[in-house]
């Protein structure tokens, strides 16, 4: 259930939205390649620290990495932008064009 994300069509573009709530943005790492983009984001909990009041009786607090991908077609790198604010990842991607398939002709037989 981690990673919650929405996808919105737009006239011109894919806009991708990721639910990262308590993440920050250095700890979150975007990449395209081969036409997959793919969202990955890291947390660690410090082990050292302990708390000076006890000890903990319950954490469930997220440590760990997780990632998702999304087939996005070709797309080049600089075509895409992304943006981290307020826990949400927001990455905006060009609609490719449609390749037309050639149209049918009759090949006369000899």
């Amino acid at each position: 259930n981690l990673m919650k994300t929405d996808v919105r069509e737009t006239e011109n573009t894919y806009e991708v939205d990721v639910d990262l709530p308590g993440f920050k943005k250095d700890e979150i790492s975007v990449d395209l390649k081969d036409g997959y983009l793919t969202i990955s984001a890291a947390k660690g909990l410090d082990k050292d620290q302990k708390d000076q009041n006890g000890k903990y009786i319950r954490q469930e607090r997220y440590a760990g990495a997780m990632s998702r991908s999304f087939y996005v077609g070709d797309v080049q790198p600089e075509q895409v932008s992304a943006k981290y604010e307020d826990g949400i990842l927001q990455i905006s991607l060009p609609k490719v064009e449609k390749k037309e398939l050639p149209k049918s002709t009759t090949i006369a037989i000899g």
